[in-house]
């Protein structure tokens, strides 16, 4: 599932973009200011792209932008009625990805968005090595020192989940929401623990290691 932030202060565009663009894969956080991105950027879970208007209610989208970038690697589409040559200029030499100017097709949106999601993947790393584990999801693969450790999907998923958002503690109900199908019709909040137990099992962390409990909220993997 790839997680996009919409920046636009026109409820109407914001919305009418999330109405046509999702689909399974994509889910959708919006915003209609600088601090509500903020907020939503300082939250439990990295966002895969981000949508940026310039001309904000509370600052420039270019602030923004710089934010972004010095923080972070998300790839940013600018979205903004600013057709001037320079103003595009700038945006792309603070590290936008691309930039698009209104009124634009959705149609061409959708696979400018398509179009940096696949480049944001090239040349990313998508090996993760903690001491003596040393995790690659896209192959499926979880090794401690050159033992290979076999998990079933629920317990992959969930170390993805707290490997990826390492060092963010992820709520029991984040957790449930993302694990288990949103169409079950009720899940046992138990199976999360036992999961979780099981997952700890297998990788034979002693003490306190990289999964740990945060009593009262969930859990996180500390790298």
């Amino acid at each position: 599932m790839k997680r996009i932030l919409i920046v636009e202060d026109d409820k109407g565009l914001r919305e009418g973009i999330e109405l046509a663009l999702k689909r399974e894969d994509f889910s959708f956080v919006l915003c209609e200011s600088i601090a509500g991105a903020r907020d939503a950027l300082a939250g439990m879970e990295e966002f895969d792209l981000i949508l940026l208007d310039l001309n904000l209610p509370d600052g420039s989208g270019y602030d923004l932008l710089k934010e972004i970038k010095s923080k972070g690697s998300e790839p940013v589409i600018i979205l903004t009625a600013n057709d001037l040559e320079m103003d595009e200029v700038r945006g792309l030499e603070l590290g936008a990805e691309d930039y698009i100017t209104k009124p634009f097709s959705l149609m061409v949106l959708r696979a400018r968005i398509d179009k940096a999601l696949k480049n944001a993947g090239k040349g990313e790393s998508r090996v993760y090595q903690f001491g003596d584990f040393c995790f690659s999801f896209e192959q499926m693969q979880v090794k401690k020192k050159e033992e290979e450790i076999i998990l079933s999907k629920t317990e992959l998923k969930l170390l993805q989940l707290l490997v990826e958002n390492k060092n963010r503690i992820l709520t029991r109900d984040k957790l449930i929401d993302r694990i288990w199908t949103e169409d079950a019709e009720f899940v046992d909040e138990n199976a999360l623990s036992v999961t979780v137990n099981r997952l700890r099992s297998k990788l034979k962390e002693d003490g306190e290691g990289h999964l740990q409990t945060v009593y009262g909220k969930g859990y996180v993997w500390k790298a």
